[in-house]
């Protein structure tokens, strides 16, 4: 059954990876544009029904331009991005057909997700209505004061750091986006304002986002080791 919707959130101005040509999510990496990983794999899972890219509307025309032969051969629909990201999410989400049950929202800049983490993270909202993928926390944490010094060591008991993809049932997130305020960092954070509980399933650090060039670099040696093409969820 062909019952999920993927966005793949494109939209940000990409300010820390310092490029004066490209964003990030559409440098190229092994031949293809970091944002058609994810795009390929969501295209190729079965139970996928509609995949939405959200860019910045000044990219719009170097899209076009670009990737409209990529777009279409998968599947992907383009919406216009807002001011933050949870305004794109929010264009992408009013976008999702009806029929749809589980919506499941990925950073375009992550595109070393497996084919095994999806199925488990989509399996998890199944189960829960809502579910991320995060990583636990493994270091020590210490917050800083305003002159860059220790004030205080955090426990990290408890602590995760939050990945993508972030699934939740059709109905909640939509509900949740119609009444979320401020300015939250992710879609989990609009669903836990809105009441609902989100399930964590346990992630490796490895599927990262790409920030900065160094980032890029780690991202080109994942996508080039054989693991990846085995389906082994940590790559």
């Amino acid at each position: 059954m062909r019952d999920v919707a993927v966005i793949l959130a494109a939209a940000g101005q990409s300010s820390r990876f310092r490029d004066p040509h490209f964003k990030k999510v559409f440098i190229t990496v092994h031949g293809k544009p970091v944002w058609q990983y994810s795009a390929q794999l969501a295209s190729d899972h079965p139970r996928v029904a509609q995949i939405i890219l959200t860019i910045a509307p000044e990219d719009k025309a170097m899209v076009q331009e670009k990737f409209t032969g990529n777009l279409t051969m998968l599947g992907v629909e383009i919406v216009l991005g807002g001011k933050e990201r949870h305004h794109s999410v929010r264009n992408a989400i009013e976008r999702v057909r009806p029929d749809i049950k589980l919506v499941a929202i990925h950073d375009a800049a992550r595109p070393c997700l497996s084919k095994a983490l999806l199925n488990q993270v989509i399996e998890a909202a199944d189960k829960h209505g809502a579910a991320i993928l995060a990583s636990p926390i493994r270091g020590t944490v210490k917050r800083a004061n305003a002159q860059h010094q220790v004030a205080e060591t955090v426990s990290r008991e408890g602590l995760w750091q939050a990945q993508t993809p972030q699934v939740f049932r059709l109905d909640w997130i939509q509900k949740a986006y119609a009444n979320a305020k401020g300015n939250p960092t992710d879609d989990s954070q609009v669903a836990e304002m809105a009441g609902y509980s989100v399930a964590i399933v346990e992630s490796p650090e490895t599927n990262l986002k790409i920030t900065t060039k160094e980032d890029l670099r780690t991202v080109e040696a994942l996508l080039k080791a054989p693991q990846r093409s085995t389906g082994n969820p940590f790559f």
